[in-house]
């Protein structure tokens, strides 16, 4: 028999490094996972490099090249993807650009680059939407809310460039940096005068509204700026189900991964309470990647909080959350005509609070797979699987051979 249909779940960071709190096991290694070692034992387990080796994966490159898109040739920066996933409609040649909401002090220096990790920022993105007038440059804008603290803004305008600085200064304690055009370009210049402008206006805004005053009142660090980086140019991409033959989904709550499935052609899925953290909806997102599988044939789905607690350095919380993982995917065990294919997109590992180029653990299971004789999901044990070390370019293709679907190179 073979598989008709393919689940791609992308766990977002996962994998890690020995952590010293853990006994020197990475959290994979250390959590309860019966699931996920069930998942390996019943299929083909291997090691990836998303992008190459020794290459440290940004998520949406990474994202891009498992979905099997050459991040060299379609990748234009982040900007426009986080965009696109935040409900923008980005038109080829439109620019669009990452955002976060963060807390300025008195004297104007960044004390908080999350804002508190605030969440449900849609009323301020709304006033800055209204508030904001760049008419005067001749540019049209949108701006809208992301997961928790983020955000993404969209410039459509004639002459715009997208090699411009960011004002995100990477540290607490500092504040926001000026827009520049890095190569001295008019139309680069022009974008970065009208990020200058946007911020300036938005301060006013933020400074005078209730949500802020209310979250001062609670001791909670207020949304007093937009930091603004990932500047890039919308692009074409070949429709997934041109590429494939498949009709696909994506369910993140990630507009970053959103905005790539929606760029080639995947529709969204629309999940209550998922937030991108460690407190999101597991077992909504479950259940609604089996129900879309009902309709289509390929669902892509990330879970994005190992992640977070990779950047924040919490090991001991990252191995908790994985448990939480393991135990809302046990639906997975019993799908039929389904290739199951669990990976990361990178390492997060919690010495580093970054994203690192050690390769992430794989395994595909389901009819006509080829098992093995791994028995645990975890960075050491995958690595000596039937996959053996795989590019993420590759996956793809293995998928679509497993379910008959490859053409044969040759006579």
């Amino acid at each position: 028999m073979t598989a008709h249909k393919i689940l791609l779940l992308v766990l977002d960071g996962i994998s890690d490094r020995p952590c010293p709190e853990l006994g020197n096991r990475t959290p994979l290694q250390a959590a309860l996972t019966p699931v996920l070692d069930r998942m390996a034992r019943d299929g083909i387990c291997g090691i990836m490099d998303t992008i190459g080796p020794g290459i440290r994966p940004g998520s949406d490159t990474s994202h891009l090249s498992l979905l099997g898109y050459n991040p060299y040739e379609y990748y234009t920066g982040r900007g426009p993807l986080e965009a696109e996933g935040s409900g923008i409609h980005m038109e080829p040649g439109m620019i669009g650009f990452r955002c976060n909401y963060a807390t300025l002090d008195t004297q104007g220096r960044v004390t908080d680059r999350r804002a508190g990790r605030i969440q449900r920022t849609e009323a301020l993105s709304a006033a800055i939407q209204d508030g904001v007038d760049l008419s005067s440059l001749g540019i049209e804008f949108v701006f809208r809310s992301g997961a928790g603290h983020r955000a993404a803004l969209a410039f459509k305008g004639v002459d715009l460039g997208v090699s411009v600085t960011s004002n995100d200064p990477k540290k607490e304690g500092a504040p926001p940096l000026s827009f520049s055009a890095r190569d001295g370009d008019e139309s680069d210049k022009r974008t970065a005068d009208a990020l200058a402008a946007f911020v300036r206006q938005a301060e006013g805004i933020l400074r005078d509204h209730p949500m802020n005053a209310s979250r001062v009142s609670q001791g909670l660090p207020p949304a007093s700026t937009v930091l603004i980086r990932g500047a890039g140019k919308m692009g074409h991409f070949e429709p997934f189900s041109s590429r494939y033959g498949l009709e696909g989904s994506v369910i993140s709550a990630a507009a970053l991964i959103s905005g790539i499935g929606t760029a080639v052609g995947l529709s969204r899925v629309e999940v209550p309470e998922i937030t991108g953290s460690t407190d999101t909806n597991l077992v909504g997102k479950v259940s609604a990647a089996l129900d879309t599988l009902k309709a289509v044939d390929f669902v892509l789905m990330n879970i994005k909080g190992a992640d977070e607690a990779g950047h924040d350095g919490r090991a001991r919380a990252k191995m908790e959350f994985i448990e939480k993982i393991d135990s809302a995917l046990a639906p997975l065990i019993s799908l039929e005509d389904c290739l199951v294919a669990i990976c990361a997109d990178h390492s997060t590992p919690c010495s580093v609070k970054d994203h690192s180029a050690d390769p992430v653990p794989v395994v595909i299971c389901g009819e006509g797979v080829r098992v093995d004789r791994v028995i645990q999901f975890d960075e050491i044990a995958c690595a000596e699987g039937g996959l053996h070390r795989i590019n993420g370019s590759s996956l793809m293709p293995i998928l679509m051979d497993l379910l008959n679907r490859s053409p044969k190179y040759g006579a």
